[in-house]
């Protein structure tokens, strides 16, 4: 029996042949419609039965509109990177060229190199339930922003870690669950994408441990875990040019650090032994080694703390309204700015987090209040008064006088509703 052999598909719409015009009207013709896209006349030459090929990438480009009617590519995008940050959600959706352009890593590169990124403010939060949540804040136009969820594994999670690594990613890494103990995970937020990606997990469980960014590179050391062996004296890093972690040297006795800062391209840490003794630890990335600190650095360290153009900062009083500058030849904290409006010693108005925002030292409270001091100008004061370089950014939170604080605690209405956990700085 003969092997039937099958027409070819061509696109019937340009077919050349006239052969299937006068089928048109025969009855048993009718599978050669050319709604079937089978050739009738196989045998001619391919030449006059052209087929519907794909076009090439570059045919594509050409054929696509433009980014903005009247405008060549270039300039188009020279134009929509100097459009202010808080509206890039809306121009995701303009349309898809705009989209893939708006969550591509070409655009936010261009905006950094421009020095038109801007930087706002992530802070992580936990309400009186142990339910976390988190928002962000844009300095410029002093208005909170929604952010998608945090993924369920961190929903209710204890002593994780929070760090920025190339200045738009913002991971959370280790902790507690409530019910599956200590943890592995590493999860990352793109302030590009506006989405939560997966990160390799950590080599081990961990919980309430120190970290810190050193070079692009994050670190991780102590913390506890489940187990005989609660308290750890093991370190770790990953480096996300490899997207990988590895063990570094293990600090010299366990540790639950509670508090950790980098200074001079070393990374302190201050924390509580096995037998609930403060030990302090200096680790140094070029040597691979762990020290022992005994200086006045350590004396007089508070939480929180953090360095600003190779100068050492950290709160003096709980409401974050003076702050102490390390003095290294010294080895001392004596000198202070002081705004000279302090607010209380209500947890409502502790502050939680100090970071460098645009040049300045940012005060993130837990009624999210947020103060800047200009600490550039600090050595120009030679002795005069400090208030003036402090300014007040009125967030979700407002500043409250101190007689109104001094009521609303006496009328027991200061109850603190949530407290910050985490806050970091994100540039896109």
């Amino acid at each position: 029996m003969d092997r039937v052999i099958q027409p070819p598909l061509v696109d019937t719409t340009a077919c050349l042949c006239r052969v299937d015009t006068g089928l048109k009207t025969v009855a048993g013709a009718k599978k050669y419609v050319p709604g079937t896209k089978l050739c009738l006349r196989p045998d001619i030459k391919p030449s006059i039965h052209p087929t519907r090929s794909k076009p090439a990438r570059g045919d594509r480009n050409r054929n696509q509109s433009p980014l903005l009617p009247g405008l060549p590519d270039d300039l188009a995008i020279a134009c929509l990177i100097r459009v202010p940050r808080i509206e890039h959600c809306k121009l995701r959706l303009v349309c898809k060229r705009w989209y893939r352009l708006l969550t591509g890593n070409f655009f936010y590169s261009l905006r950094k190199s421009l020095g038109i990124a801007e930087e706002w403010i992530y802070v992580i939060k936990r309400d009186r339930d142990g339910k976390i949540s988190w928002h962000a804040f844009d300095p410029v136009y002093q208005l909170w922003q929604p952010l998608p969820p945090v993924p369920k594994e961190y929903s209710e999670a204890l002593g994780f870690g929070c760090a920025v690594l190339s200045g738009c990613h913002l991971y959370l890494f280790g902790g507690k669950d409530p019910l599956k103990g200590s943890m592995r995970r590493v999860i990352f937020y793109s302030a590009r994408t506006n989405k939560w990606h997966r990160a390799p997990d950590m080599l081990r469980r961990r919980h309430f441990f120190g970290s810190c960014v050193i070079n692009n590179c994050l670190y991780v050391a102590g913390g506890e875990n489940e187990g005989v062996h609660r308290s750890l004296r093991s370190a770790e890093v990953y480096d996300p040019n490899k997207n990988r972690w590895s063990f570094i040297s293990d600090m010299s006795t366990a540790m639950v650090p509670f508090i950790g800062v980098v200074y001079e391209g070393k990374w302190y840490l201050k924390g509580l032994g096995s037998h609930q003794q403060v030990l302090s630890e200096m680790y140094q990335p070029e040597t691979d080694s762990w020290y022992p600190v005994y200086d006045g650095m350590i004396a007089g360290w508070r939480n929180p703390s953090a360095t600003l153009n190779g100068q050492l900062y950290a709160l003096d009083c709980k409401d974050g309204c003076k702050v102490r500058v390390y003095d290294e030849g010294s080895e001392s904290w004596s000198r202070h700015i002081d705004s000279r409006m302090h607010l209380g010693n209500s947890r409502a108005l502790e502050a939680a987090a100090l970071v460098p925002l645009n040049g300045k030292l940012c005060i993130i409270r837990n009624n999210m209040s947020i103060s800047l001091v200009d600490v550039s100008k600090f050595d120009d004061l030679r002795g005069s008064s400090a208030e003036h370089l402090w300014e007040t950014i009125a967030g979700k939170g407002q500043f409250k006088t101190l007689v109104t604080n001094l009521w609303s605690s006496l009328a027991g209405r200061n109850r603190l509703k949530s407290h910050i956990v985490h806050c970091q700085i994100l540039q896109a």
